[in-house]
């Protein structure tokens, strides 16, 4: 006798790519919007703790969306979708803190000419 209801029921992969796919866009225009942002804010010449709070928020979506698939990629489509949904709310929290501390603090970001 097996337990049919211990196991999870079976998605369809479209629903979960689809799914995957679209919050990704969001992700990717985190990347894209810290890529632009670095490339900005590189033309003003910055020090190497600024290149390092310029790094990170590139490298955050992609840890927080790898982190968000694999604990939702086995549970149920809105609970998978509700992770990827606050993944993507920490991310743009990340953002505006980067975005608020580069421009309350240049003294220690860009170099003094």
């Amino acid at each position: 006798m097996t337990d049919q209801a211990a196991a999870p029921a079976h998605r369809p992969v479209w629903a979960v790519t689809a799914t995957a796919g679209g919050f990704g866009l969001f992700y990717a225009y985190a990347v894209w919007s810290a890529v632009a942002f670095l490339i900005q804010c590189a033309a003003q010449s910055i020090t190497g703790y600024g290149w390092f709070v310029l790094l990170l928020p590139i490298a955050f979506p992609i840890v927080v969306f790898g982190g968000a698939f694999a604990a939702g990629r086995r549970r149920g489509l809105l609970v998978f979708a509700f992770l990827l949904l606050a993944g993507l709310a920490l991310v743009a929290v990340f953002w505006l803190n980067v975005v608020g501390m580069v421009a309350g603090a240049p003294a220690s970001i860009f170099m003094q000419s």
